[in-house]
């Protein structure tokens, strides 16, 4: 994986961050669409991490 998969993960996570934004600014927010929306996003912070982790790890073991 390179660079830009982490920057593909931080565009989407910033783009859920903005759909949850959107509909909590609604009238009647879709509490479960936000709900669904959360989970997403942790997920993609989930895997950021794991990935940037298993980055430094592997950029230890090579120099």
């Amino acid at each position: 994986m390179t660079n830009r998969y982490m920057e593909y993960l931080s565009r989407e996570h910033a783009r859920l961050e903005d759909e949850i934004r959107m509909e909590s600014k609604r009238p009647r927010p879709d509490e479960v669409l936000i709900a669904r929306l959360k989970k997403l996003k942790l997920a993609l912070k989930d895997q950021m991490q794991s990935w940037a982790s298993d980055h430094a790890n592997s950029d230890r073991l090579t120099a």
